[in-house]
Order: C-alpha cells, then structure tokens, then sequence
C-alpha cells in the first residue's frame, strides 16, 4: 500500500513538473497534458522495460495514466497561482525524482534482482520522466546541468533503498521512505545552496 501511494504521488508530482514546462512553452491544452502524462509515467515505463514486466504497468493499468492526466489538467487550470514557474518545477521535479528513486529500487527488490541492478534501476527509474520532459520540450535536461546535483542524490536514495532491504533486518517499507526523503532532500538542499559537481577546466 506504501508503495502504490508514493508511486502515485511521483507520478503525479512528475507529471505537473512535465505540465508546466508545458505552460512555459506556451502548449496548448493537449500538449500540456500529454507533456504531463510522459513525464509522469516515463520513468515507469523505462523501470518496467528494464525488469522485464511485460506490458509496463503504465499500458496495463490506466492508474497511473489518469493520475498524470489529472495532475497536469490542474496544472493547466490553476498554473497562475504559480508565480515563479521555474522554481515550481525544480522543486515539484526533487519530489517526484526522489519518490520515483526509491519506488523503482524498491520494486526492482521485490522482483528479486540484486542490490547493484536495484539501485541501477531506482536511478533509471527517477532520471527517466524528466530527461523525457526536457528533451521533448527542447530543454537542456537537468541531468546534464552543470548547475543542478542532480543524479547523485537519486542515486544515493536509490541505493538506500536496495543496499539496506537486501543487507539489514530493517523492514523494507523503512528503507522506502528513507530514500524518498534523502534523496529529495538532498535535491532540494543542492538548488538552495548551489551545490555542484566539479567540471573539467577550459
């Protein structure tokens, strides 16, 4: 039960960070919600390609679907109390990235793969919607930003997740909200401070 709430809330928080990169762009209504819905349920899709479950969730079950067409058509309705698209959009993306971190490392484990190929899939499964997002919307994806640590508090939350459910006695479901909270905490720590990796010299 855990799980599917935190994987509804990623999907849904993805999918209005996808919907108002949309608004900036100025799409109209069909190409907001359908912006939305990829960002929304891409990350799974690629998770479930990636484990072999075969149709992906996503196409089998329209849950996740309708959470991405909902959350975006709100965005399309309420987007004006947004005052600072930009800003709205990096933080709703830390949220969505780091439920979806830890989601997608925790259902990698119970499929039964190994720690290294959970954490694998965990990072696959956060960075996937939004590379989506950016690259369909002509956007420079965050992951390659040399301002936005981006990748590696998804990878930290990720591997949170599949190293302590498959090495501690700590139940699972500790470990998920864990990762969630670290991961997106760590996003939102780095845009408040400016924290970056360092780059190669000119």
């Amino acid at each position: 039960m855990l799980l599917d709430v935190l994987n509804f809330a990623g999907v849904a928080v993805f999918a209005a960070s996808g919907a108002m990169v949309g608004v900036r762009k100025d799409f109209d209504m069909w190409g907001i919600v359908t912006v939305g819905v990829l960002t929304g349920v891409g990350g799974g899709v690629l998770r479930d390609v990636l484990l072999g479950i075969n149709p992906p969730t996503s196409v089998e079950d329209y849950g996740n679907a309708l959470t991405a067409t909902i959350a975006s058509l709100l965005v399309f309705a309420f987007h004006p109390a947004f005052t600072k698209l930009r800003k709205s959009i990096l933080v709703l993306d830390a949220f969505g990235m780091g439920l979806f971190a830890a989601t997608g490392a925790s259902i990698a484990v119970d499929v039964g793969v190994s720690s290294f190929a959970a954490t694998a899939v965990g990072l696959m499964t956060a960075i996937g919607g939004g590379v989506l997002r950016d690259v369909i919307s002509n956007e420079i994806p965050l992951l390659l930003q040399p301002a936005d640590l981006y990748a590696i508090p998804a990878l930290i939350g990720a591997t949170v997740v599949a190293v302590g459910s498959y090495h501690t006695p700590v139940p699972q479901w500790v470990w998920l909200i864990v990762g969630s909270i670290l991961a997106t905490g760590l996003r939102l720590l780095g845009l408040k401070f400016g924290w970056r990796l360092p780059t190669a010299r000119n």
